[in-house]
């Protein structure tokens, strides 16, 4: 069982590193193809494979320290496997040493030679012998320390810690790093609250309330979740918290149009049809033609008929939809700092200049949705980032230039709301350090004239 998983957990770290994989996808993939598989093995795997995207800028630090060749020298699955086992001797109590070693090693002669068996096997029992010596960070200068530590990028540590400080970027680093709790929403077209969540409770699932969403429960036992007769049936979706709270903060009313700009797989256009009591009509656009069949798929499983997904690129004006809808959504494809801990290979694969670029396109597509938007209407922008960028300074450029679209106050409308900092009346930043959701940006603009 344990050497086909941590053969399972190459092919999946390969194609993450080396393919620019999606985790959660390529696992989803990978454990697919394993019949039959006992959850203790899935777990395993998930941790594993998770763990080291997690931390692979420290794994490599530790490997630096051990190895006497330079690690861009290592051959990159040599580099992985070494990774699988020194992940298992730091950071796993409970797998003894000698296994670790072992099966490490035995990966290792599938895919490498005599070199680098021996090269393998005396990284690790070096590490077993005295693991202290090679996980000690001495370097005090803070964005290396945190950058190591907690596996974020230099130029995102430096990033961070000039726009908030040190202390905020160290917890917020920190808690990138920790696994996120479950979140689902309800389908209340289908089900209450109240109901779904007896009878989650009667299934054996931990499940209580949402903080700041009205429509969502927290699960914290998630075992297939995906199987069960009420998911089948429609009775909820998989959403954070953070995601829900922009279809609770637009609450458009039954009958409305809206246009969402960028929808798939459709967890907001679905969440905003059921606000409206599946009443009124919303289009649903997406640049892809294969994620138009996520849209439509979830609007069957949750019951909703009044959405209608069509491809279109958000960066080309439509002037067919100028002046159609009432509200207009532009959740804007960004570059998900504030998904880390759910996406670990984003501090893998985002380059500092994707900012500048998203932020042009985030631009772009803003003010193509200004014309979609009937007077009085709704203009909502929001993001699942955190940088500024692409969020309060693209807000303020917009109004400064487009002065009949007024902020509105959205703070009264979050439960249980603790606001970071006094940003612009009608603006809100989630972070995962002190909301304990996603890291996301709103902000929701009335047309005046």
């Amino acid at each position: 069982m344990v050497v086909n998983s941590r053969e399972t957990i190459l092919d999946i770290l390969t194609e993450v590193f080396e393919k620019d994989g999606y985790s959660n996808i390529t696992i989803n993939k990978y454990l697919k193809l394993k019949k039959d598989l006992d959850p203790r093995e899935e777990n395993f795997i998930r941790e594993i494979v998770y763990g080291i995207i997690e931390n692979n800028i420290y794994l490599e630090f530790i490997i630096s320290k051990a190895s006497k060749i330079k690690i861009n020298k290592i051959h990159p699955t040599i580099k992985t496997i070494l990774k699988i086992g020194i992940y298992q001797l730091v950071f796993m109590d409970r797998m003894p040493h000698r296994a670790a070693v072992n099966e490490t090693v035995n990966l290792v002669k599938k895919h490498g030679h005599r070199g680098t068996i021996g090269f393998v096997n005396g990284i690790l029992r070096n590490i077993s012998r005295d693991k202290e010596k090679y996980i000690t960070i001495h370097d005090k200068n803070p964005v290396d320390s945190i950058s190591i530590r907690y596996s974020h990028p230099k130029w995102l540590v430096r990033k961070w810690i000039e726009e908030y400080g040190e202390k905020f970027t160290e917890e917020l680093c920190k808690a990138n790093n920790e696994t996120p709790r479950l979140n689902l929403r309800v389908n209340t077209l289908k089900t209450s609250k109240y109901d779904l969540k007896q009878s989650l409770l009667n299934k054996g699932y931990n499940v209580e309330d949402g903080r700041y969403a009205d429509d969502i429960l927290i699960v914290d036992n998630p075992i297939r979740l995906t199987n069960i007769t009420e998911y089948r049936e429609g009775l909820f979706t998989i959403q954070d918290e953070s995601s829900a709270l922009v279809g609770q903060i637009i609450n458009p009313l039954p009958g409305s149009t809206v246009i969402d700009m960028c929808s798939a797989p459709g967890g907001k256009s679905t969440h905003l049809a059921q606000i409206m009591k599946n009443k009124g009509k919303i289009l649903s656009l997406d640049i892809h033609q294969h994620k138009i069949k996520l849209i439509k798929d979830n609007a069957k499983r949750l019951g909703i008929d009044i959405i209608e997904s069509y491809v279109e690129d958000a960066e080309k004006f439509n002037k067919e939809f100028v002046n159609m809808a009432d509200y207009v959504l532009v959740d804007a494809p960004c570059t998900g700092f504030g998904l880390i801990r759910r996406k670990p290979e984003i501090k893998i694969n985002r380059k500092e200049e994707d900012i500048k670029e998203l932020a042009s396109i985030q631009w772009t597509i803003l003010n193509n949705a200004k014309e979609y938007v009937k007077l009085g209407g709704i203009l909502f922008y929001s993001t699942c980032t955190i940088t500024k960028e692409e969020n309060t300074d693209l807000i303020r450029r917009f109004i400064d230039i487009n002065p009949n679209f007024k902020l509105v106050s959205i703070k009264n409308v979050i439960n249980n709301f603790e606001d970071y900092n006094s940003l612009d009346k009608g603006c809100v930043q989630l972070f995962p350090h002190i909301h304990h959701t996603d890291g996301f940006f709103y902000a929701k603009l009335i047309k005046e004239r």
